[in-house]
């Protein structure tokens, strides 16, 4: 599910850059995948001249924790029984790898004109073929419903040093979202039972019979 979502949002921003520096039809729009920078970036690597979206750290929602672990169906007249889904929080790093330090530049300013226009990504917002173009094979892989929220971040000093350490590599021009919120849950239902519609308190104890 975590790659369906970014597979998403980068559908849409190719589409985005596509239809509106290139018209959707002149020259080579820019190439937007999903990448490990910690792998490297030579010259001749496959993560060059793109740009590039990697999931740095993940974080659970902390305030969605303590949700119901059951839902009722007044139709049916069931409870269903199930763990909550978790919410997680990205944050979400897009490095534009271009040996050109000016097309870099570029390509970035397109990826932040963009989420600044659209920064929350649902099922209704998002072109039908954003979903299903390179949608993992699996169903249970996919993400039937979704609210997708990019906000920026701002990382001090201290913490881009923290962060292109870890990475190992050369510092690219870059930007940090934060994605929220993610909800994963397995498809599955642990118990089911019937609703209780009424309580019956007038009840009393029968007579003895005389024997």
């Amino acid at each position: 599910m975590i790659s369906h979502a970014l597979t998403i949002v980068i559908n849409e921003l190719y589409t985005h850059i596509d239809d509106t520096y290139y018209l959707g039809k002149l020259g080579d729009p820019t190439t937007v995948k999903l990448g490990n920078l910690a792998e490297g970036v030579t010259a001749e690597a496959e993560l060059r001249n793109k740009l590039i979206l990697s999931i740095v750290n993940i974080k659970e929602e902390k305030t969605l924790k303590n949700l119901p672990n059951h839902v009722r169906n007044d139709i049916t007249l069931t409870t269903i029984y199930e763990n909550p889904p978790v919410f997680l929080n990205f944050q979400i790093l897009l490095t534009a790898t271009h040996t050109d330090y000016t097309n870099a530049l570029l390509v970035l300013s397109r990826a932040l004109r963009f989420f600044q226009f659209k920064n929350v990504f649902t099922q209704d917002n998002v072109e039908p073929l954003s979903i299903t173009k390179n949608q993992p094979s699996n169903s249970l892989d996919r993400l039937e419903s979704f609210k997708l929220i990019f906000d920026l971040y701002s990382p001090t000093m201290e913490e881009v040093n923290h962060l292109w350490g870890t990475l190992g590599g050369k510092q690219y021009p870059f930007v940090l979202y934060t994605l929220r919120m993610l909800d994963l849950k397995f498809k599955t239902v642990q118990s089911e039972r019937g609703v209780i519609t009424d309580i019956i308190s007038d009840f009393y104890h029968k007579n003895p019979v005389a024997s």
